[in-house]
Parts: C-alpha cells; structure tokens; sequence
C-alpha cells in the first residue's frame, strides 16, 4: 500500500526517486569521457568541410570532360 502523502514536498521526492536511480546517474557520462567532446568536434570539422567544398570546389567546365574512377565521362 502507498505512503500516505503528507506535504506537496514528499509527494514529489517520493515521485521523482527514480532519477537517482544508480542505473540511471552519471554512470554513462562517466564509461564515455570525452565523447560529448568528440561529438562536437566532429560536427564542426562537418561543418567546416562541407563549407570548403561550397566556397573552394572548381567550377565545372563544359569543355573539359572528367572521368570518373571507372572510366566513364560525365
């Protein structure tokens, strides 16, 4: 049977326990260090490259052909 409810304050500690959970804590940060880090990192060389490629690709010119690795002209 539940606990009787007492003041708004426990309601909400006793409904908000499972956030302290030893499962639920800190436990993933802590087996992945650094990888927020790397996620940000990565998506700023993203970032960073797909700019490169907008602002320095050659143009394409319709008098030379290029081939691809098979051969083909396109």
């Amino acid at each position: 049977m539940a606990k009787p409810l007492g003041t708004t304050g426990e309601f909400f500690k006793r409904r908000d326990e499972w956030r302290k959970h030893p499962m639920l804590g800190n436990q993933v940060r802590h087996a992945l260090p650094g990888f927020g880090t790397a996620v940000v990192a990565f998506g700023i060389y993203l970032i960073a490259e797909t700019a490169y490629t907008k602002f320095y690709a050659r143009p394409h010119s319709p008098f030379h052909a290029e081939v691809d690795r098979h051969g083909i002209v396109e």
